[in-house]
């Protein structure tokens, strides 16, 4: 059995955009008491806990990801009383919650930049990143914004530029000052003194900047951009070794996790935008002194072979050591892995094994609303764009609404999520989609995710069993899982046919008396001595005890 502080390890989250999850109130907007009411359905689909998107005071210009108060909740997501009702709630369900933390920076109505911004001299002048012009009046260098620009904005009160990694009014701290350091801690520790389980970390790598403000490089000529964002975006052509993924930030994350370590049980997650983002997950979770588990967007980009998982799979291997990953395929910042991975196939099939696989990796996993639903990326006219980012980058890249409409739950005008206009409109295809249609639909993604998260529970080796690839032909992807023998000793060949193609393989293992297929997650396969025939979407789940 699971040491319960150690439930992280291996455990399975589901991830809820407050705005979309359900509207309680009636405005359009969703809201704690909305995702409350809805708990004992997240709770029915066997994951092991909840992040809660930013619900913190704010004035919305990124939709909460620019706080201007870390201890309380914006108006139009209730009150610290409902989130304190949510969090009892999700707990009497045994759920865990973690919450976003968006400390790199802060909105610019934040108290803290107000008082920094009036000049050089006061307590909090230095609590931000602040730098002359250069003598021509232009920026201190050549940083970039990831939503577009410079990452330098002017102010003429103090004459100075200031740091701003997304948007202007999101002024970034300076996390070489002792004191805002410590007060981005304070405020995490106020949420662990109520009760929260655990924290996801946004933009973990960009709290650190280089003092000395170098230039960053050109990516270049023929070398790939690897960062998390569109190839329209000039951002991705600079290599980013100056403005973010310091050394500096590896201390900080160990006075992270002392304070984490106060409140046992809990965890951290870390979103990575990075160069190297699997050799900066492995750094910053190695050790059992930093991170808990760490994520970057090799899930969440397009390329979705058996060929790249497994060189994804391959690469962290060889550099994880004891990390510890956490996988996605969707989250609020990517088009849905439906659309993403699985355009042009079958759009029931596809979802559910492309879930199975990521279900399967060594790690724990985060779980997107509508994911479970099998939820292709919405269609968001240009004049319903809400998303800076798209308003930037229209047409080429349309922001991120199309992964932020509401959540489905009937089939109506408004998918039940609200009784007036919702803020982001319900797509039509997604409306049959809804959770009332699916509940009782055997076949459905919704219980065919329910079977593949009730299996991943039964079975020791996929909650935190070592991983090992196997060569099962160029179409599928194979690998076996296996647990420790105090867990039993468990060993399972996992199997996965990604393509709508029937595919066949020669088992490359000893296969013994006791080998069998098993029939948990609802997957069709036939095993015949060592061949192995995989139909079009299907996965092989196959005991080696």
């Amino acid at each position: 059995m699971q040491d319960s502080t150690f439930w992280w390890r291996g455990g399975v989250i589901y991830q809820i955009y407050p705005r979309s999850f359900l509207d309680a109130n009636g405005d359009g907007i969703g809201d704690l008491p909305g995702i409350t009411d809805k708990l004992g359905y997240v709770a029915s689909l066997n994951v092991d806990g909840i992040w809660l998107s930013p619900f913190f005071t704010s004035p919305m210009l990124d939709f909460g990801y620019d706080v201007s108060d870390y201890r309380d909740v914006d108006p139009m997501f209730g009150t610290l009383e409902d989130f304190k009702a949510l969090l009892a709630e999700a707990h009497r369900l045994s759920l865990k919650v973690m919450i976003d933390q968006v400390i790199s920076h802060t909105s610019d109505q934040h108290p803290w930049f107000q008082e920094s911004r009036q000049d050089r001299t006061n307590p909090k002048a230095d609590w931000f990143v602040w730098a002359d012009p250069k003598p021509d009046g232009t920026p201190p260098n050549n940083w970039l914004s990831i939503f577009g620009g410079s990452a330098w904005t002017f102010d003429s009160r103090r004459q100075q530029y200031y740091l701003h990694n997304f948007l202007k009014s999101q002024p970034d701290v300076n996390f070489h000052h002792p004191e805002a350091r410590q007060a981005q801690l304070d405020n995490m520790r106020f949420w662990l003194e109520l009760g929260v389980d655990g924290f996801r970390l946004d933009t973990v790598n960009f709290y650190f900047h280089d003092p000395a403000l170098r230039d960053n490089p050109p990516v270049p000529a023929g070398e790939a951009k690897t960062l998390g964002a569109p190839d329209t975006n000039p951002y991705t052509w600079q290599r980013h070794v100056y403005d973010l993924s310091r050394p500096e930030n590896l201390d900080f994350l160990k006075e992270l996790r002392a304070l984490m370590d106060e409140f046992p049980g809990t965890t951290t997650v870390g979103e990575i935008g990075d160069d190297n983002p699997l050799e900066r997950m492995a750094e910053y979770t190695a050790g059992g002194d930093k991170l808990h588990m760490a994520y970057g967007f090799d899930l969440l980009n397009a390329p979705h072979s058996a060929g790249y998982i497994r060189e994804v799979i391959e690469r962290f291997q060889r550099l994880a050591g004891d990390a510890w990953p956490c996988w996605a395929l969707s989250n609020h910042d990517v088009v849905r892995s439906a659309t993403r991975w699985g355009q042009g196939e079958d759009p029931v099939a596809y979802p559910k094994v492309a879930l199975a696989m990521a279900l399967s990796l060594r790690g724990s996993v985060c779980l997107y609303q509508g994911e479970e639903l099998g939820l292709p990326e919405a269609e968001v006219p240009y004049e319903r764009i809400q998303d800076p980012y798209g308003k930037v980058l229209w047409p080429e890249f349309k922001g991120r609404d199309g992964c932020r409409t509401p959540m489905p739950w009937i089939q109506d005008a408004r998918g039940g999520f609200s009784s007036v206009e919702p803020w982001l409109p319900v797509d039509e295809r997604h409306l049959p989609l809804a959770v009332a249609n699916q509940q009782d639909a055997p076949e459905s993604v919704l219980n065919a995710t329910r079977a593949m998260l009730a299996f991943r529970r039964r079975h020791p080796a996929l909650v935190e069993g070592e991983i090992r690839l196997v060569e099962v032909g160029e179409d599928l992807l194979g690998f076996i899982r296996e647990a420790d023998a105090d867990q039993g000793g468990e060993r399972l060949l996992c199997v996965f046919n990604l393509t709508g193609e029937s595919q066949e393989t020669t088992l490359p293992v000893s296969l013994g008396e006791h080998t069998r297929l098993l029939d948990g997650p609802g997957f069709k396969a036939s095993l015949e001595a060592s061949q192995l025939v995989l139909p079009a979407y299907q996965a092989a789940f196959i005991s080696l005890d």
